[in-house]
């Protein structure tokens, strides 16, 4: 084959060796690829109501009426099931919009969507509780006397914890000086929390970025450890504040609800 293809005018030898190639790109266009496109997706008030009912609802301790907004943010993958071809892999890899993962990091190996949906689900209900208690141990408040229900419908997995303790304590305590912990802005964010308050990465930012900012939010809430992953497709006009508890949350959004800017930390 090699002494044929060295008699034959270079360019016709070129051509020949391309058309392997060629056909490889050809399959993988219809070939599906073990990856998932991952896109902004819906953003959620905490303070507010969803499908009718108070996301947020207290009992044994007094509320009090919020103002602005604390939202959490998602983003939207393709399924474990979705089949994904070349050209959409092509087209998202070159969009700010999208990002292209390994389906293996997204989703357990061997599991269905039904699968995923029900372990998506029951990590947000570990997330809520770890929520309500980190929140309740930050206002000193005894969980034996005071309950949180938490209700958010079709969303699932971890990431909420941050936003859903930091809900919980707008509503009991505000600034703590009957003023609003969030100063009337829209706040949006992400991170998982633990009982004791410690926030932790959830990945996928820069696209819940773009969410937030899509939904008005001024101001972003980032585990500290992924300030360099949303800083990396920022929109304009979006701060970002790193924190690694909700104390420190907490503690930003007061300084900004001060005008204490130079009190708040900045990745």
């Amino acid at each position: 084959m090699f002494s044929r293809l060295a008699r034959l005018p270079r360019a016709r030898a070129l051509a020949l060796c391309a058309l392997p190639v060629a056909g490889l790109f050809a399959a993988a266009g219809f070939a599906p690829l073990p990856f998932a496109i991952a896109q902004p997706g819906t953003t959620a008030d905490v303070l507010g109501k969803d499908q009718g009912r108070e996301v947020i609802t207290v009992s044994g301790a007094p509320v009090r009426p919020t103002e602005g907004q604390l939202r959490m943010t998602t983003i939207l993958a393709t399924g474990p099931s979705a089949s994904i071809g070349f050209s959409e892999v092509a087209d998202a890899w070159f969009r700010t919009d999208r990002a292209v993962l390994p389906k293996s990091s997204v989703y357990p190996a061997g599991e269905s969507d039904q699968e995923i949906q029900k372990h998506n689900l029951g990590e947000m209900k570990e997330s809520q509780d770890a929520a309500s208690l980190a929140a309740l141990d930050y206002l000193k408040l005894d969980p034996n006397k005071v309950k949180v229900n938490l209700h958010l419908a079709d969303v699932g997995g971890p990431s909420a914890g941050l936003l859903f303790s930091l809900g919980i304590v707008d509503k009991i305590d505000g600034n703590g000086k009957g003023g609003d912990l969030t100063g009337g802005r829209t706040i949006a964010g992400t991170g998982t929390i633990d009982p004791d308050g410690t926030v932790g990465a959830v990945g996928g930012v820069a696209l819940k970025t773009q969410a937030a900012a899509r939904d008005g939010a001024t101001v972003f809430l980032v585990p500290k450890g992924e300030c360099s992953q949303a800083k990396s497709e920022l929109p304009k006009g979006l701060r970002l504040v790193p924190v690694t508890a909700l104390s420190d949350a907490v503690s930003s959004l007061h300084s900004l609800e001060q005008g204490q800017e130079s009190k708040v930390p900045s990745c």
